[in-house]
């Protein structure tokens, strides 16, 4: 088998997440700018060959992963050939690391703003491992609802500080994290409990939008008033035109 450079590279993802509970399902999703080809994922470290969903559509696979145990966590690479031509390869798509949560003691996660914010404030998440884990890990920030972890951080620490900055309503949600070797085993935590952010719009925003909102409201009334008086005006010159007539 060799690799053929004329062949575009395929991209790859997960879905809902390449961070999920085990036991869950997972889907991993091969893609390629060519149709009549034949996909191949492949882990890392591993021979094994998955196969693909039979209502997988032309140019797009899709490989389903059910009751997903810790084993599966990984590297995973898609590449394809012509089904003409199976000894021409594209290249490897990048590198997709899926997480499975679970066999690892939950982190802590606590906020300095908790409950409702003002927009534009920055909010500051921590999160806390374990005090008996002392391992390196990279801690994700995740938020619900949302397929990719917000933040990242590699820590030889404890502990580390996610902040979002100048938040807005749409950072309103259930935020967690989990944290993660990112090399084999692939060991992943159990995800900490939920903290809820729930941003408010600021005085100066609402303020804004009144002014705003008023502003419209003159500016239509002016516009009424200037076609009041236009139609009042021709009407007047109509009248006097009917007038004049009428006298000669």
């Amino acid at each position: 088998m060799r690799d053929h450079e004329s062949l575009p590279r395929p991209s790859i993802s997960a879905w809902p997440s390449w961070v999920v509970p085990v036991n869950s399902k997972v889907t991993l999703q091969c893609s390629a700018p060519t149709r009549e080809v034949t996909f191949v994922l492949k882990k890392k470290g591993s021979n094994v060959r998955f196969s693909p969903s039979p209502d997988s559509s032309e140019g797009l696979v899709e490989f389903h992963f059910t009751d997903i145990p810790y084993t599966d966590a990984g590297e995973y690479t898609c590449e394809y050939y012509r089904s003409i031509s199976p000894s021409i390869r594209s290249p490897s798509s990048d590198v997709l690391l899926l997480v499975v949560t679970g066999n690892l003691d939950k982190p802590s996660l606590r906020a300095h703003h908790r409950g409702k914010v003002t927009a534009g404030e920055n909010v500051t998440l921590q999160c806390q491992k374990p005090r008996h884990i002392t391992d390196s890990h990279v801690f994700a920030l995740l938020k619900k609802g949302t397929p990719i972890p917000i933040q990242f951080h590699s820590q030889r620490g404890k502990e580390t500080d996610f902040s979002l900055q100048s938040v807005t309503v749409s950072d309103t949600g259930n935020y967690s994290c989990v944290f993660y070797k990112p090399h084999a085993p692939f060991w992943a935590s159990q995800p900490s409990d939920h903290i809820e952010i729930r941003v408010t719009d600021s005085p100066d925003a609402k303020s804004r939008d009144i002014t705003v909102g008023t502003l419209i409201r003159l500016g239509l009334s002016a516009v009424i008033m200037v076609l009041i008086a236009a139609f009042l005006v021709e009407a007047w010159w109509s009248q006097k035109g009917s007038a004049s007539g009428s006298s000669n």
